[in-house]
């Protein structure tokens, strides 16, 4: 399951943002005529479509495996977290509803409502994943419920969905998936002007995907911030975890790299700035952090996984960040040096850094909840199948996705190569 997640993850992440790339830039063509905003519209669509159809088939999939890998997980959570599941059911019809009336309906309906389907599109898709976040949020922070002999009761399903992770985790994940999404358009419309140089094409899809993905990674430190904060509060092993933090200390330093050794509860070739994290948790240098001493060692996750995981992607966050900066910077001083080989060349290698850091979160999110799947409620070990033999349908999806990924390459290619400029 976590491979399905990871494959769907970035097609789920390049539906919701699409949608609005492409809406722009249709908005753009009705307002000026311009032909060149009508062909990029077109071009993104055939994207779009292509996104949303190998993440349904795969979403479906991970549908099927949370009941079939999970079976002791859904009898519990099944009743509490039914709703946004039902909801974001809901949201996926519209988007697929939106999505042919914007295939089909090119010169048959009114412009403006042709536009506004495009629109719908990306909103539902955008609501479909935070509504998906709210059911991952409520195990991060498991409410709605009374939890007594083993069993769920006074159940309150809308308290459950709207936990206290749901609106953190959710504006985390969708500002991901804008900067993400943005700078991995324009770092390929970015190859084709180093290919093809002061093509109108390629440079407004630039621009307009980069504006997107830079105000995006600009935001997320905000977002990640807040979400720090929230897991020192709410999930101290998981943020002890995410900063190598091993001892509760007052005036605790901020670790930048290092690679921690569990067994020696040390952290090695570690750089440390003094009080900053104390700062970073609290807005106070000489608070107390809490470490992973101060919760039994059987409740510990993966230090290592979890430390790596967040170095990765705050590392390519700030990065995103500071390139995001230099585009603003050259877009109000009006520069030419936007389209600068130097500058496209670095956008190209951007390509593959926010899907990475994507996957990075994600594990910081999985993998530091564990050994709980409810946290403080249900462990993994609990709620798994005891079915044997799981090595073939492993083997066998990740040969699915794999030539899926190969196929999904292959039709955006063309794709590609088709654009007339």
């Amino acid at each position: 399951m976590a491979i399905s997640l990871g494959f769907h993850i970035i097609f789920a992440c390049i539906g919701i943002a699409m949608p609005f790339f492409m809406a722009v830039a249709h908005w753009k063509w009705l307002r000026t005529g311009k032909q060149v905003y009508l062909d990029l519209t077109q071009a993104w669509l055939k994207g779009v479509a292509i996104f949303f159809a190998i993440g349904a088939v795969s979403g479906t999939v991970l549908s099927f495996e949370l009941g079939l890998l999970f079976p002791k997980f859904m009898e519990i959570a099944g009743p509490i977290i039914g709703l946004p599941f039902s909801l974001e059911g809901v949201a996926f019809f519209l988007e697929a509803i939106a999505l042919g009336f914007f295939l089909y309906g090119w010169n048959k309906i009114n412009r403006w409502v042709h536009w506004s389907s495009g629109l719908v599109m990306g909103i539902s898709g955008a609501a479909s994943g935070m509504i998906v976040i709210c059911a991952n949020g409520w195990m991060n922070s498991p409410t709605g419920f009374d939890w007594v002999d083993g069993k769920a009761i006074n159940i309150d399903p809308y308290a459950a969905m709207f936990n206290d992770a749901a609106l953190h985790q959710g504006i985390h994940m969708t500002i991901a998936a804008f900067a993400a999404t943005g700078f991995a358009v324009a770092g390929i419309h970015a190859i084709m002007l180093l290919k093809k140089k002061t093509v109108p094409f390629h440079q407004e899809a630039l621009k307009i995907a980069m504006t997107f993905g830079a105000a995006a990674a600009l935001l997320q430190p905000v977002s990640g911030d807040l979400i720090s904060k929230h897991l020192t509060q709410h999930q101290p092993e998981k943020a002890a975890a995410m900063h190598a933090q091993f001892k509760t200390e007052k005036g605790a330093p901020l670790l930048i790299g290092g690679i921690p050794m569990e067994a020696e509860k040390t952290v090695k070739y570690g750089i440390y700035i003094p009080k900053m994290l104390s700062f970073l948790a609290h807005r106070d240098f000489n608070a107390e952090v809490t470490g992973l001493d101060a919760f039994p060692e059987e409740n510990h996750p993966p230090v290592a996984v979890v430390h790596f995981a967040f170095q990765i992607m705050v590392g390519i966050g700030t990065l995103l960040a500071g390139i995001s900066a230099l585009f603003f910077l050259l877009v109000i001083k009006k520069s030419n040096l936007v389209f600068h080989p130097i500058f496209l060349k670095c956008l190209a290698l951007t390509i593959p850094l926010g899907f990475i850091a994507i996957e990075a979160g994600w594990i910081v999110t999985e993998v530091g909840r564990q050994p709980w799947i409810i946290y403080n409620v249900m462990k993994v070990a609990e709620a798994v199948t005891p079915m044997p033999g799981l090595i073939v349908p492993l083997i066998l999806f990740t040969g699915i996705y794999i030539l899926l990924s190969f196929i999904a390459a292959w039709l955006l290619i063309r794709q590609i190569r088709a654009v007339k400029t």
